[in-house]
């Protein structure tokens, strides 16, 4: 779970507290403390001037909505009612709404942490309420995340997160679950976080379980993970830092399009020089929006994983026939088939095909960098409103370097045979290894999505082998590390051909990095880590065809 400092009203910026002891369960919340009776609209009825008000007393709390609250309610309420995803929806919602920097950061970060801690949250809140939580009307339930994150995970004094809290539920929910929201956040404070864990974990003697309900994620997933490490050849005592690197809020990654963006501009606001690639940034987020380069696209918002993916398969080496001695299976660049001492022969301009392109980010990359080459690229999107976003990712490109196809990708190969020099299969997958950057997917996806994509990854992956020329490079990327999605997929399309090979993927990554050494490499595919780079998972195989 993140932990944010913020200010502004009703948000304080005390250390992380503790909070405080209270009374009421879910059970007694239309009863006032006195035993008076609430009204038929939930709210209390008139009480003697002898009396003052508590922060016990909801019908005296604020009866409106803050306006970074409301931006994070609406966003999981969009995420659950309608399948949305909170990346998409949370940046309207904030100019919805005009909120300015602070309050935007507020609401990004309730919004995330709600949605990353809702595992962890919703047992913390099953000890706190008298009936299933499935029971309870989903906005309630998306009020009380809400809530949680605050109290237990974010600098807001408890008095302000319940008072907020309370006022959000009056005004878009109703007065009458007020109450019920009052009562069960205030015993959800009555812990810190660690204490609730304590609680909640000291019965437990499932390592699977603990750790999904400490680290916030489904117990299939956290399984999938261990495994993911393994097949990789990493230790499987990191799962615990994998698992609180996809809970920690991710930095915006940046990339100057090659020979078209800078970021001299982005530097000047704050951004810092990435450090694993270059034409990278880092950015502290914000509104990107008032960059001028943003705005023109010849600079864009892009995980560093997918930068490194991509330059690795524009740099690769093809095969032209002939060996450059030591450097077989290196990527590194061979001499022309045809040169001869003293001569040199004009190739071909080469021809690059982004097969799974939507929505356009790598696809951007790789436009620029065939541009930088001389080479040409045919961007394929299946669905119809992806390959516009696709057309609007490459519009800062020059028109003449590519060009965007609507069809399925499993039949380029069958319709454009061996017309290709660099392939891209960016395959769709379960998007295990960004789950720090869509918090809402480690709820959504169930372990069923592995066996339906792996058909489609695998004929993806075959349509691709029979679109590249011999002597072309094949590039598998996913971003999962599921070896559901990765090694055994390349390995079964491979099997019993003897016309490709595997080229070291980790070795490509090191030469378009600028660490020259990511520690990605084993067993001549490649995987990026959350927890070691810094990075989304992103899975490489490089397969090239022998000519």
């Amino acid at each position: 779970m993140s932990e944010s400092g913020t200010s502004g009203s009703g948000r304080g910026n005390g250390p992380r507290r503790g909070g405080s002891g209270g009374q009421g369960g879910a059970g007694q919340a239309g009863r006032g403390r006195d035993g008076s009776q609430r009204n038929a609209q939930g709210r209390e009825r008139n009480r003697g001037p002898q009396r003052g008000f508590t922060e016990n007393a909801p019908s005296q709390r604020t009866r409106r909505a803050d306006p970074a609250r409301l931006v994070a309610f609406e966003v999981l309420r969009a995420v659950a009612a309608e399948d949305a995803y909170a990346n998409l929806v949370l940046p309207a919602r904030i100019r919805h709404h005009g909120l300015d920097k602070r309050d935007a950061g507020f609401a990004t970060e309730l919004s995330y942490g709600a949605l990353r801690g809702q595992g962890t949250y919703d047992a913390i809140l099953a000890r706190c309420v008298d009936r299933p939580l499935d029971q309870l009307d989903p906005a309630i339930l998306d009020a009380l995340r809400i809530g949680a994150h605050q109290l237990l995970a974010m600098r807001v004094p408890a008095h302000a997160a319940l008072d907020q809290t309370v006022g959000l539920a009056r005004a878009v929910i109703g007065a009458g679950p007020s109450a019920l929201i009052n009562a069960v956040l205030r015993k959800v404070s009555a812990h810190t976080l660690e204490e609730w864990l304590d609680l909640l974990l000291s019965d437990e003697t499932d390592e699977t379980k603990k750790a999904a309900i400490r680290y916030a994620h489904p117990e299939w997933i956290v399984r999938a993970l261990r495994q993911s490490l393994v097949a990789h050849g990493r230790p499987v005592s990191e799962i615990s830092d994998l698992l609180e690197a996809d809970n920690a809020a991710p930095v915006v990654n940046l990339v100057a399009l090659p020979g078209l963006g800078s970021l001299d501009e982005a530097l000047e606001g704050g951004a810092t020089p990435g450090e694993l690639v270059e034409g990278s940034a880092l950015s502290s987020g914000g509104d990107l929006g008032r960059l001028a380069s943003v705005r023109e696209g010849t600079t864009r918002v892009q995980d560093v994983g997918s930068q490194l993916v991509a330059r690795a398969m524009a740099a690769v080496a093809l095969d032209t026939g002939v060996k450059v001695p030591g450097t077989e299976g290196s990527g590194v660049q061979e001499t022309d088939g045809d040169s001869r001492p003293g001569q040199e022969r004009e190739k071909p301009a080469e021809r690059w095909l982004d097969m799974c392109a939507g929505p356009g980010g790598k696809a951007a990359l790789l436009g620029a960098l065939a541009r930088e080459q001389g080479a040409t690229l045919l961007a394929n999107e299946p669905a119809p409103h992806r390959a516009k976003l696709v057309r609007q990712a490459l519009a800062a490109v020059p028109h003449e370097v590519w060009h965007v196809r609507t069809g399925d990708g499993r039949e380029v190969g069958t319709e454009m045979p061996e017309s290709f020099d660099r392939v891209l299969v960016d395959a769709p997958c379960t998007g295990l290894g960004a789950l720090r950057r869509r918090p809402e997917s480690r709820w959504r996806r169930t372990p069923k999505d592995l066996t339906d994509l792996g058909p489609l990854q695998r004929e993806l992956l075959k349509s691709a082998l029979a679109a590249v020329k011999p002597g072309g490079v094949v590039a598998y990327v996913t971003c999962s590390p599921h070896p559901a999605e990765t090694t055994a997929v390349v390995s079964d399309v491979l099997r019993n051909r003897d016309d490709l090979e595997l080229l070291d993927a980790g070795a490509a990554l090191d030469r378009v990095s600028l660490t020259g050494h990511l520690d990605a490499g084993h067993e001549r595919t490649a995987q990026l880590w959350p927890h070691v780079h810094r990075t989304d998972a992103m899975f490489l195989a490089l397969i090239r065809k022998k000519a």
